[in-house]
């Protein structure tokens, strides 16, 4: 094979990888805009459109699913070869948007979904792996920024494709997703490199995989269901008992498996901990915002979701710019004052939106000013977050860690379409306009609360760096410090 060959064929390469990422990054927040379409798509026979709590499970589906199969699909493809993995992630996300599409019923359409997120938790560890095994060694900085950028471009695309999709028929939101499959699967069989195992041995708890899912599940169940049941009703109750028994259970199996999903004991490394804590507490605020303005765009103000995709653009751009733009300050500052300036930033505009929102449309003095606060507060935390979590973990366990801060993550995500709906109730319209500023003075709350966290790392960043007179220095962390 000549080199001009060789080099074609590893950049197409990482086109098809870069675009199975696109496509499921997209899928993250292209259906948000599409919810309320489906709320009509499915309207019970007395013409009433599903209710929130139905919707939710929607996005609670793929996020719940997501968490728990991450790590099991990256230990997989470290075990037989990311591959393998992709190219079957790729398959079965495809078909499972086919499903989608066709469903006939708002809870085939929830099965479809959690089968998606299967899909999409195959293929985003292995698609880092394979993009790296596809450039040369000076290359894999750039190809790693490439990935990481992959989803910001999704972040800013996907509202407003979400609304040109919507405007033919929702289900447009999952076909748009089979030519890409199909083209990624069959042009990736001829290009993708055959990537070595890096791993042998045992694949991480699979029971554990399901408890956590369980327990998640449930406790979104209870929240969702709540305002409908009574808090103190049986169903409630019932649910809440089953998320504490499934997650003690998964709690007790983690910490004494040989092979755990997800190894809790990381969470008592000081700096990593906090910030996994930061993490779930952002996350859970970013995920009440996203919904609550996208139902507030189109259930309040009745726009069309093309008109609210477009609205929703400002935030989601400027996250990746803002990332972009601050990571010599992260180097140079440290991590912990750029995540206190971005809680405090996505709390002052969600403190914005509870001031300034009226039933009467006004986009530049609601949403416009509180999405460009709250785009660049997101910029500030949840990379950084991230990146302070994963930098204070031993090397050897920085891919452990990382798996389990994206599935914290989705977690929170699912946590907080849940808390939205405990908060705004079954139907949505102008009469729950108080009920909308309390989901916005909560995720301030939460925001206010992730400054808390970012003042601690920062404390703990100084300590570490200047040890008091007289003070032991502590030891470099050891294999034996993170099990």
């Amino acid at each position: 094979m000549t080199r001009s060959v060789w080099f074609s064929k590893q950049r197409t390469a990482s086109v098809v990888i870069l675009l199975a990422v696109f496509m499921t990054n997209l899928d993250l927040w292209i259906v948000n805009v599409a919810l309320p379409a489906m709320g009509e798509a499915f309207a019970s026979p007395h013409g009433h459109g599903a209710t929130l709590n139905s919707l939710s499970w929607v996005l609670n589906a793929y996020a719940i699913a997501l968490a728990a199969l991450l790590v099991v699909a990256g230990r997989t493809g470290d075990r037989i070869g990311p591959r393998p993995v992709f190219l079957a992630g790729v398959t079965l996300f495809t078909l499972a948007s086919l499903a989608c599409a066709l469903a006939p019923d708002l809870w085939t359409l929830v099965a479809a979904r959690a089968v998606q997120a299967a899909g999409a938790a195959a293929q985003l560890p292995s698609s880092l792996a394979l993009l790296l095994a596809t450039v040369p060694v000076e290359g894999r900085t750039r190809a790693t920024r490439n990935w990481a950028a992959v989803g910001g471009l999704a972040a800013a695309a996907g509202p407003v494709a979400g609304g040109l999709l919507v405007q033919v028929d929702w289900r447009w939101v999952f076909v748009i997703n089979v030519p890409i499959g199909i083209a990624t699967a069959v042009v990736g069989l001829r290009v993708l490199p055959h990537a070595v195992r890096r791993e042998q041995g045992r694949l991480p708890d699979l029971l554990g995989a399901l408890l956590v899912t369980v327990a998640v599940a449930a406790l979104s169940g209870a929240l969702v269901q709540a305002p409908d049941w009574g808090w103190l009703s049986a169903g409630t109750l019932t649910l809440f008992a089953v998320t504490l028994v499934t997650a003690t259970a998964f709690t007790l199996r983690s910490l004494h498996h040989s092979h755990p999903l997800f190894e809790l004991r990381l969470l008592r490394l000081p700096g990593f901990g906090t910030a996994s804590l930061g993490t779930f507490v952002f996350g859970v605020a970013f995920a009440i915002m996203l919904l609550s303005n996208v139902l507030w765009c189109q259930e309040v103000w009745h726009w069309s979701a093309l008109r609210t995709g477009i609205a929703m653009v400002p935030g989601p751009a400027l996250v990746p710019v803002v990332t972009l733009l601050t990571a010599r300050a992260a180097q140079r500052l440290g991590h912990g004052p750029l995540i206190t300036a971005g809680g405090l930033l996505f709390a002052a505009a969600m403190v914005w939106r509870a001031c300034f929102a009226s039933l009467t449309p006004d986009y530049m003095l609601d949403l416009l000013p509180s999405q460009l606060l709250s785009g660049v507060g997101v910029g500030l935390t949840i990379g950084t977050l991230m990146a302070a979590g994963v930098s204070s973990l031993p090397a050897h366990r920085s891919a452990t860690g990382s798996a389990l801060v994206n599935s914290v993550r989705q977690m929170s995500a699912t946590v907080g379409i849940a808390v939205l709906v405990a908060i705004l109730g079954s139907h949505v319209g102008p009469a729950q306009r108080q009920d909308f500023r309390a989901a916005w003075l909560a995720a301030a709350a939460l925001g206010l609360a992730c400054t808390l966290i970012g003042i601690r790392l920062t404390r703990s960043a100084g300590e570490r760096a200047i040890p008091r007179k007289g003070a032991a220095v502590a030891p470099a962390a050891t294999p034996a410090d993170s099990r």
